[in-house]
């Protein structure tokens, strides 16, 4: 068995409208967990700020400019495919409205109905 990975730092924002509801993406086809949900990010990049690879990478997937952003909290999970450490932020000021730039699916949810559930997700939500 190989030694554990470094963890990779990944972006996570949590866009929130003042009614509470927050957006969720759905995992493209042709990635690992496709069809599953998850809030919106990507991987930082070198020499990027986590703030600054969330403004990134939600400009590349949905086309909106993410304002501000408060640091939530971090989760460690190791996926069989990576070990990610998930940086959240809550955003609840942008430009735009959301576009599916890279043909996934997306959803405002009040009480996360939807399923499957991105794991590393799962114990922000029940926990």
């Amino acid at each position: 068995m190989s030694s554990p990975s470094k963890p990779i730092d990944v972006a996570v924002g949590i866009l929130m409208q003042p009614n509470g509801d927050v957006l969720l993406g759905q995992r493209p086809a042709g990635k690992p967990y496709e069809g599953y949900w998850e809030f919106p990010g990507g991987k930082v990049e070198p020499g990027e700020s986590i703030f600054a690879a969330l403004q990134r990478e939600f400009k590349e997937e949905l086309g909106i400019e993410v304002i501000d952003g408060e640091p939530w909290c971090g989760v460690e999970h190791v996926y069989p495919h990576a070990h990610v450490r998930l940086h959240f932020y809550i955003s609840r000021q942008w430009r735009g409205q959301p576009q599916s730039l890279e043909s996934q699916a997306f959803a405002w949810q009040g009480n996360l109905g939807v399923e499957p559930l991105l794991p590393g997700h799962i114990p922000l939500i029940h926990g």
